[in-house]
């Protein structure tokens, strides 16, 4: 068969069809979501186009395309990543000639000029952020128990620069005591990678204020929940059991990463962080970009703050600090003039 009647006998028979055979063939959510985004983006231009041949030069169109949007390098980068794993797994699947996909699988990616700063907090703004919750208990805006753990959640993103997804499957079990201090033991992070990271005390604090308030430990749900440290709440701020959804689904009781997010963004919010859109200015991951910040100024050393954050390589933690480390002396503070202030 021809290599244009194979690509056409492919988009007849749902090319949206082959974007399972790319989700399952990763291990993270968050990867998941991205490239079935991407994915989905790709189609659309491809429909629009009359559906040419899928080769090297169609996606080669398509990165010159997302180029001339504007859309950021990284998320160019992300989409030419989903595409090539596009093409590869409708190849092992016999829809696509090998040599169809081995042309996908060279276009390159945009070269990133410089390094995205992010955001993050000082010590003052951080103290706020987690704070801010029980603050909110004071003013009577939200229950005592939504409080203590949205301030415990706060503060093992800040105190310990946990993902988001880690936070959320983070268990009793894993805060134990080592060489007379306490820690988080063989927390599983982005690509498999086990590491173990030791807790600030106050971090220990705000987790055992909501160990004693939710009575997660040993709580009237059966032992496989209660091992999960950060739990939903209901309305009233009790403890969520396992429900049926209106979906048909059914959740367990647990926070997901979504929830993690959504108790980030609400209190950053509360807190004052806004930006010029009347959007929240922070998002979870700038609690772990603030976690480096302040562990660098603190004195940590780089290996430190790479096994806190779990980096596979110390050169990532390197761009990681690059920003915070840049702004703390520049080139600016050694050009000094003295300026004529008009008059009141």
């Amino acid at each position: 068969m021809a290599a244009t009647e194979m690509t056409d006998l492919i988009l007849q028979n749902d090319w949206y069809a082959v974007i399972d055979l790319v989700t399952q063939s990763v291990d993270s959510p968050h990867s998941k979501r991205a490239y079935s985004r991407a994915l989905i983006d790709f189609l659309d231009w491809y429909d629009g186009n009359g559906r040419p041949q899928f080769s090297k030069a169609t996606i080669n169109a398509y990165r010159e395309q997302m180029l001339t949007n504007g859309k950021s390098r990284s998320s160019i980068n992300q989409a030419l990543s989903a595409i090539r794993k596009l093409a590869t797994e409708a190849a092992d699947n016999g829809l696509l000639p090998p040599t169809l996909a081995y042309g996908v699988e060279r276009v390159k990616g945009v070269k990133q000029s410089g390094i995205r700063a992010g955001n993050w907090l000082t010590k003052e703004e951080a103290e706020k952020l987690v704070n801010t919750p029980i603050y909110r208990w004071q003013q009577e805006e939200i229950p005592v128990m939504k409080a203590i753990r949205d301030q415990a959640i706060l503060a093992v993103m800040i105190g310990a620069g946990l993902r988001r997804s880690e936070v959320a499957g983070l268990t009793w079990e894993q805060i134990q005591q080592r060489d007379g201090r306490w820690a988080i033991i063989d927390l599983a992070g982005k690509g498999g990678r086990v590491r173990s990271v030791g807790l600030p005390p106050w971090v220990k604090v705000a987790l055992d204020r909501w160990a004693e308030a939710s009575g997660s430990i040993n709580g009237p749900f059966d032992d496989a929940q209660c091992k999960r440290i950060f739990r939903a709440l209901n309305k009233d701020g009790g403890l969520a059991g396992s429900v049926n959804t209106k979906g048909g689904g059914r959740t367990d009781g647990n926070l997901t990463p979504q929830a993690i997010y959504n108790v980030v963004k609400e209190h950053t919010l509360a807190a004052g962080y806004i930006n010029r859109k009347g959007e929240a200015a922070l998002a979870a991951h700038d609690l772990r970009r603030t976690a480096a910040a302040l562990a660098l100024k603190g004195g940590a050393d780089l290996r430190q703050i790479q096994q806190m954050l779990g980096h596979a390589s110390i050169l990532t933690t390197e761009r990681y600090l690059e920003p915070m480390r840049s702004l703390q002396v520049t080139a600016g503070d050694f050009i000094q003039i003295e300026l004529a202030l008009a008059g009141n």
